[in-house]
């Protein structure tokens, strides 16, 4: 039990949840009941797996005690000193898991999320990379059965995207993708390339934790709200009536363009959500980069000037550049296969974390 933090905060926090699951308005709202009984199995494993350390750390001394006996013969004693080995490695592997329950949850993990993905550099092959993106990440969304809505987009003439703006509902969204924002780079042959050469495009993702209106107050004389007939390819079937909005933020000069639906006031709607979810974002990178000004190791989960991956379709390479993590299974990574990658990812980020953690406790 060394080394770990007093678990009855914990114990008193699970307490408090455990009375609260109990009222009888609890499922009154939805959402909250939802964040409070996944608090609530979260501080029970933590609690049993607190009980667990310290039964095996009891049989742990116990064996060490045996391993003292003078009188024990050469058979017993192996066997206590594999008993000892082995409840010695438990004890280690249950105070990690231990550790990373009592690390605090980013408090965006289980909201909704909404993807910007943007052509970057190359002309009409960076669209078409930007539409692959788009398909990969709606396939990996479907495979985990959450929902996808299209927010707004701007196709090509090629059949990519321009811009693609899209929400993916459904449980622990932003858990699991949070750390696509960056550059995208691909290096492939183009479709549109007669001589067979490789060609280097890139696209930028934003990915953007869904806010609710109680997160982001927008005052009303704060927008500049303007509408106009939807325009370019993909816009025939709207541009009869002046269906298409754009909201401009004019505190910070962010602009939202919406014209996906054929109703003014629906695409009103959306335009307002990936506005609160820019303006939700931009508050919680200022808040992070106030907490990790020092810190050059972690793991980007908003900077879309960084580039984060390589797409080598030549090689069937993929490449994160930020964990030095390389995979030789593309065609089934662009078909939504994301597994690998996103747990090396969130694996890579616990390794963060339990150093800071670390970190504050030798300093404290």
């Amino acid at each position: 039990m060394n080394n770990l933090p007093d678990i009855e905060p914990f114990r008193k926090r699970y307490d408090e949840l455990s009375a609260l699951m109990s009222e009888p308005d609890f499922y009154s709202d939805q959402r909250r009941a939802t964040n409070i009984s996944r608090e609530h199995q979260k501080l029970a494993t933590l609690i049993e797996q607190s009980e667990r350390l310290k039964k095996i750390s009891e049989e742990l001394s116990e064996s060490r005690e045996l391993l003292e006996d003078s009188t024990l013969d050469a058979e017993l004693r192996e066997l206590a000193h594999q008993d000892v080995q082995t409840k010695t490695e438990q004890i280690d592997t249950i105070k990690r898991d231990i550790t990373l329950l009592m690390l605090p949850p980013d408090p965006s993990d289980s909201r909704n999320t909404v993807f910007e993905i943007r052509a970057g550099t190359g002309g009409d092959e960076a669209s078409l990379f930007a539409a692959d993106l788009f398909r990969m990440y709606s396939k990996f969304a479907e495979s985990r059965g959450w929902k996808i809505e299209l927010m707004s987009s701007s196709p090509s003439e090629t059949g990519g995207f321009k811009e693609v703006i899209f929400l993916i509902s459904g449980e622990d969204v932003y858990k699991f993708l949070k750390f696509e924002s960056g550059v995208h780079r691909v290096q492939r042959v183009p479709i549109t390339e007669a001589n067979g050469r490789v060609h280097t495009s890139a696209a930028t993702v934003a990915v953007l934790p869904e806010a609710e209106e109680v997160d982001i107050q927008i005052a009303p004389e704060d927008l500049e709200i303007s509408v106009c007939r939807a325009s370019g390819p993909g816009g025939q079937g709207v541009n009869t009536t002046d269906s298409a909005v754009q909201i401009l933020h004019k505190p910070t000069g962010m602009q939202v363009y919406c014209a996906d639906e054929r109703s003014q006031q629906k695409n009103k709607i959306k335009a307002l959500k990936v506005l609160r979810s820019r303006l939700l974002q931009q508050k919680e990178e200022e808040e992070r980069a106030k907490y990790a000004a020092n810190r050059k190791d972690q793991i980007g989960t908003g900077d879309r000037s960084e580039r984060i991956r390589t797409y080598n379709f030549p090689q069937n390479r993929l490449t994160d550049h930020r964990i030095g993590l390389t995979l030789h299974n593309l065609p089934q990574i662009m078909e939504g296969e994301l597994d690998e990658l996103i747990n090396t990812l969130q694996q890579a980020d616990y390794e963060r974390k339990l150093k800071d953690f670390a970190e504050q406790k030798s300093e404290s």
